[in-house]
């Protein structure tokens, strides 16, 4: 038996060991509780196969297990069989090529395997038919290039000509016209650059070959903004582009692929942004229909089969994802090649770590079989290979294999092991990143690019000179001289391994010439001027072209409005966590000019993730961001070498208040004294500084208390009075008496740290300081004696923060070795280590208690800030993750309430973030069932954690929990509120139906149990007048109660005709009639006017599976029902005794679990193990909109009684709020934006329309 059989085999008997733990549940009730087949699961538990992944989860949660644990068991025993061969893909045959190109770019060779897009192909070529000028527009990873390569020009009967901006792309023009031509590109080069209209001159000469006109084809347009730096160049290219399909007798048509978020960028060129007018098309996502095709095809066209379960979780996967579609394609490639025989399997692909894991789990492979100096080539190659975003994403950029040193053999091994892996393409002429989506997926290479970005731009620069200078055969004219040259030989100095030999050789001769040419420095700096005074004149006319186009107005048919309506929604969308304020603005204004369903889901979805108001002003990365203690300003510490007070007493609507500058460098720390009239300030340049804000609009001068030859890197006030605590580099600690804050004394120093010391904070009672260390400790001090009491250990490197919780002895410190820890300080000189937080994939930079001491805020290089539920400290919960930030998240602070969250950011921003945001973090385990009750003030959820929770949403912006129900032996699905909101009934698994008064819904009564079943049931329902329960019965039935004495009920009919057991029941508006359905896939309705003598009306038969969730519209004529078979059926049940066909509402891609009808019965709302929740016209039976994806599995979906607001339950415990009218999601987001949209934001997404805010 192998290694890996042996793991496997022992996997399956933990399995089989864990249903025994759990009461030996038969397989079939397994199978109701995950949802899963009872053969599926007994074949998970058999040990012959591993089985998938999702499958073991829902065994896990099945039987109460531990996901997470299991989880990594999952992914071990996975890797084991890999490595013993059990999953291993065959040796390639010969010639063998893959279905699938992974991150590469489909090329016109590769069109007999590119398939979903046939209806945008042709639309493509019959816009082309009509029109000399075509821009694509799509967000990175949305398929542009595939479309264009593979797609398009296959299609073009004419000749044509595919090129790629580049650095110089006039040039590139020319040599690839002249390879078309067959002529010498110099030439032509010249020609083009005479005048624009000999482009198309040129491309008259290749069309009389044939009859056909040239299409050229601008692949990855942006490169024009992005890598080219000759503005000359720039505006020839431009203009010829646009005066080819101009001019009388044009042979051309330009077809123009640009990312979106570069559409401004094409506005500031007047006549391009005439040519964009009424020539857009935009690609957005895939269709689900269109994802199985790109999925399915090429794997069938060459003799393989995929799984149905694959491709329906890579649906699942990849629907609504932005940018998804290189990643889905590299996971296709690794799924591929971890095939079984012929198959793809869902295995296969789970093992790769999904869409969302694969890229970072190759490139992390393959980076560590690289010895150190290889990985250390490496990092300087993706550098290299990355063009720094300015305002937009990052993106790659094609270098030459000059810019390496090809004569290093290390070089070779490292390219070779890239291109291997299919992360780079390498050809003869130059290497570039395989696609951008590597830059976004591999956190490694994100952190090197956050850690230095002035210094990536200066070798950047360096390199390009080199370049230039080596053109003009070393020219001394073109050395680097004078600031340029300063900057350049600091940045050397520290990162001397980075260079390549020619730019070490450039730098040199650089430096040998310096001295020599002070007066040609001189005259160069009086020419420099002049051209200076040029370009401003030039940029003057540049900005009035462009005014004066942007102004121009045309009537606007309906057809382009659409079009415009759905660009801007998507552009909205993909900027919706970069940018929220604009991104909802430019969502509303969308919906405005089209209000489609694409456009009403963009709108819906603004909030739903927590909101976040940007504050700008810092020219520099931002370090810290501290709070008054009145909850009122914010004080935030910048590399700008400043520090700002905000006004934050409303935190959607920040003012700036006074500035703090004075420091000659980095501002590393900021922190106010408890009487909030006085900060300190710690910077680089060695100094603390103390200031009087008593006025914060106009600060005081500041006071230096400190300086010295290091550097000065943290500051802290003490809570119980006038004490500063400040940190430096040698790590000495030193406390100053700052009564007098014009005079502060000193007033004792701690030392024991052997590094630099990042971060101080003081308990809440004053008496304990805490100190964080790059000597990978964190220390605990007595203020009072000035001695240390305890060191905590156990980081593995440098540790960043550390903060109390208010709420308990418990420290958190935050580390460089990705971790986040909690500490039992109960005796401060023992620290007990009781946690470990690893969700943060990159360094963790802070942490942050909230009042209550229950959450925690943790900020890392992953560009994101978490939150943890920490009300136990051994057993912290991720509660939700708040991207959003392009840079690195360093610092954060609750406010003194809890319901706002300010962060800092190396993206020169801070955030103000609402809490909780649109969801409350309810259950430990999956949220099953939600019910409203009080006029919807009352909102009652029961969970796979056994308990049923009762929370007040009298404030819907701060919804709080009144009281936890628990006693229960299993789930709790089953959940109702009578209409007078003074009884709660619930069904569990552990095979009870209850009933409570909840007249105090803080203090909820002692439990009625009323029935005892022995199947496993729940569903529980109150008729309209409250005086009858329904409920789910034993023997495939359904019960009614008679509810005249609540703690008796009566059972008083039973209701029988199901084939399987009943798992969902609704009744009428009139109560006269219930609907019942379950696992015999059939809904029924049943005649209860005389409820002791029930008769059948109607059986609702074409569901193919389970119907979970049955509802009736407000006006009872419509029933609507939603089932494992991913459909939702809405029948008209106006006559019961003749139900005409139901219509088919098809759109989730997995398992459909509730469904719930708005308020004016107008709209439906269905929930889905999808991940999403779908809007329903129920008049049309058509999409009304689709909310933004879910973190886990949708469970339940409920409208409240106001008919608008909906409550959606998922598999992550946690519940989740959604305004489900666009009218009052517009108020909302005219009430919380800040700053109003402005007039250039406008035009570069509306161009044809006049400047109207959609907010006053």
């Amino acid at each position: 038996m192998d290694p890996g059989d042996d793991q496997l085999t022992e996997f399956a008997a933990d399995l089989r060991r864990l249903r025994e733990s759990a009461g030996n549940p038969t397989y079939r009730e397994l199978g109701r509780r995950a949802h899963y087949s009872a053969g599926t699961l007994s074949e998970a538990a058999g040990g012959r196969k591993l089985p998938s992944l999702a499958v073991t989860l829902a065994y896990v949660r099945a039987c109460g297990g531990v996901p997470g644990e299991w989880e990594e068991r999952w992914h071990a025993v996975a890797e084991e069989s890999r490595a013993e061969g059990a999953d291993s893909p065959p040796e390639p045959e010969s010639g063998e090529i893959p279905p699938y190109v992974g991150l590469a770019a489909f090329t016109p060779a590769d069109a007999g395997r590119f398939f979903g897009r046939e209806r945008l192909v042709e639309k493509l070529v019959e816009r082309l038919g009509r029109q000399r000028f075509l821009a694509v527009l799509g967000a990175s990873g949305s398929g542009k290039s595939s479309l264009l390569r593979a797609g398009l020009l296959p299609s073009v009967k004419g000749p044509a000509v595919l090129l790629t901006p580049g650095h110089r792309p006039l040039q590139e023009c020319a040599v690839k016209f002249a390879a078309a031509l067959g002529v010498a590109p110099g030439a032509l080069l010249d020609d083009f650059a005479a005048h624009p209209r000999n482009l198309g001159l040129a491309a008259r000469q290749l069309a009389d070959e044939g009859g056909e006109d040239v299409v050229l084809v601008v692949d990855q347009f942006e490169e024009v903004f992005t890598l080219c730096q000759d503005d000359q160049e720039q505006a020839r290219f431009l203009d010829a582009l646009v005066t080819a399909t101009t001019e009388p007798g044009s042979r051309t048509r330009v077809v123009l692929g640009i990312r979106t978020d570069f559409y401004t960028h094409c506005a500031r060129h007047a006549e391009l942004a005439e040519a964009m007018q009424d020539a857009q098309v935009l690609v957005g996502p895939m269709t689900t229909e269109e994802l199985r095709q790109a999925i399915t095809r090429p794997a069938v066209d060459t003799g393989y089969r995929v799984e149905t379960a694959l491709v329906s979780r890579l649906v699942a996967d990849a629907t609504g994802q932005p940018g998804v579609l290189p990643l889905l394609s590299h996971a296709l490639l690794e799924t591929w090649r971890r095939r079984r025989g012929t198959t793809l399997t869902l295995t296969a692909y789970e093992s790769t770590g999904g869409i969302e894991r694969a890229i970072a789990q190759t490139s992390e492979g393959t980076y560590a079989k690289l010895s150190p100096r290889q990985q250390r080539l490496a990092r300087q190659i993706f550098l290299r290979m990355t063009a720094l975003g300015e305002g937009t994403e990052d993106t790659k950029r094609r270098i030459g294999r000059a810019e390496l040193d090809a004569d290093d053999p290390d070089t070779a091994v490292v390219l070779g092991e890239l291109a291997a892996a299919r992360l780079v393409t390498l050809d003869d002429t130059g290497i570039e990143i395989a696609h951008e989506a590597l830059i976004r997926g591999w956190p490694r290479l994100r952190e090197w690019l956050t850690e230095d970005r002035e210094g990536l731009r200066v070798h950047r620069q360096l390199t390009e000179a080199t370049g230039a200078w080596e053109s003009v055969d070393e020219d001394p004219g073109w050395l680097y001289r004078g600031t340029r040259l300063a900057i350049a030989r600091e940045w050397a100095a520290h990162q001397d391994s980075a260079l390549s030999r020619r730019e070490r050789r450039f730098l040199d001769a650089s430096l040998a010439v310096e001295h020599a040419e002070e007066e040609r420095d001189r005259r160069r700096t009086r020419r420099l001027r002049q051209l200076v005074a040029l370009l401003a004149v030039l940029l003057v006319f540049a900005v009035a072209a462009t005014v004066y186009a942007v102004r121009a107005e045309t009537t606007a048919t309906e057809q382009r409005n659409d079009a415009l309506a759905q660009k801007v929604a998507g552009q909205a969308l993909a900027m919706r966590a970069t940018n929220p304020a604009l991104a909802a603005q430019l969502a509303l204004a969308a919906y405005r000019l089209d209000p489609g369903a694409e456009e009403r889901s963009g709108l819906l979805g603004m909030f739903g993730s927590p909101y976040a108001t940007r504050l700008t002003g810092h020219t520099g990365r931002i370090n810290t961001v501290a709070l008054r203690p009145d909850g009122q300003v914010i004080a935030t510490a910048s590399w700008d070498g400043t520090a700002r007070l905000w006004d934050v007493h409303d935190p959607h609507h920040p003012a700036p208040l006074g500035v703090l500058a004075g420091h000659q460098g980095n501002v590393n720390n900021v922190a106010f004294a408890a009487d909030g009239r006085t900060v300190a300030t710690a910077g680089f340049d060695g100094t603390v500084r103390v200031w009087d804000v008593s006025d914060p609009a106009r600060p005081g001068p500041g006071t230096t208390i400190e300086k010295h030859e290091g550097k000065a890197y943290a500051v802290a006030f003490s809570p119980a009075g006038p004490l500063l605590a400040t940190a430096d580099v040698e790590g000495t600690i030193r406390f100053y008496d700052t009564t007098d804050p014009a005079h502060p004394r000193p007033s004792g120093e701690l030392t024991g740290h052997t590094s630099y010391v990042n971060n101080l904070a003081f308990s809440g009672d004053g008496r304990l300081l805490a100190s964080a260390s790059a000597d990978k400790t964190a220390r605990i001090w007595d203020v009072a004696s000035r001695t240390q009491l305890g060191v905590v250990a156990g980081h593995t490197d440098v540790v960043h923060s550390v903060a109390f919780n208010p709420g308990g002895p418990v420290l958190a410190t935050a580390s460089q070795d990705q971790t986040a820890r909690l500490w039992d300080i109960a005796d401060p000189a023992h620290p007990v280590a009781l946690a470990s937080l690893t969700t943060h994939k990159a360094i963790v930079r802070s942490v942050a208690f909230a009042g209550d001491g229950r959450t925690l805020a943790t900020t890392g290089f992953d560009r994101t800030a978490r939150l943890w539920d920490v009300a136990d400290p051994k057993q912290p919960r991720e509660l939700q993750s708040l991207p959003g930030h392009t840079g690195a998240v360093v610092s954060a602070v609750f406010t003194r309430d809890g319901r706002t969250l300010a962060t800092a950011s190396d993206d020169q921003s801070a955030r103000l973030w609402d809490l909780p945001g649109p969801a409350i973090p309810a259950h430990t385990a999956q949220a099953c069932h939600v019910a409203y009750g009080n006029g919807g003030k009352l909102l009652v959820s029961g969970s796979y954690d056994r308990t049923v929770r009762l929370h007040d949403l009298a404030d819907p912006r701060a919804p709080r929990e009144l009281a936890t129900i628990g006693g229960f032996g299993d789930a709790v699905c089953g959940v109702a509120v009578s209409p007078d909101g003074r009884t709660l009934a619930t069904g569990s698994w552990d095979h009870t139906m209850t009933l409570r008064d909840i007249t105090d819904p803080a203090k909820p009564g002692p439990s009625v149990v009323f029935n005892r079943t022995h199947d496993d049931i729940d569903a529980v329902a109150f008729s309209p007048d409250g005086r009858l329960l329904a409920t789910a019965g034993d023997g495939h039935t359904a019960r009614l109660w008679d509810l005249a004495d609540r703690l008796r009920p009566v059972e008083i009919a039973k209701l029988e005709g199901h084939d399987d057991d009943v798992h969902t029941l609704a009744f009428s508006p009139d109560g006269r009639t219930l609907a019942t359905a379950g696992w015999d896939h059939t809904a029924r309705l049943w005649d209860i006017s005389a409820p002791r003598a029930p008769r059948p009306l109607a059986k609702l038969a074409g569901h193919t599976d389970t119907i979970f969730s049955i509802a009736y519209s407000p006006d009872g004529r419509h029933v609507a029902t939603a089932s494992a078979d991913r459909m939702v059926r809405l029948w008209d049940v106006t006559d019961p005794a003749h139900v005409p066909p139901p219509a088919v509402l098809a759109g989730h891609t997995d398992v459909v679990m509730s469904v719930s009808f708005g308020g004016d019965g107008r709209t439906l709302a269905s929930g889905s193990y999808d991940r999403t929740i779908r809007l329903w016209d129920v008049a049309a039976a058509t999409p009304y909109a689709v909310l933004p994806e879910q973190r886990d599995r949708v469970y339940a979906a409920q409208y409240a009684p106001n008919g608008h607001t909906l409550a959606g339950a998922g598999a992550d415990g946690t519940i989740r709020f959604w305004e489900g009218d666009p009218d009052r999601a517009a108020e909302r987001i005219c009430a919380a934006v800040s700053p109003r949209i402005s007039e250039t934001e406008w035009t570069g997404s509306f161009p044809d329309l006049g400047y109207t805010p959609p907010c006053p």
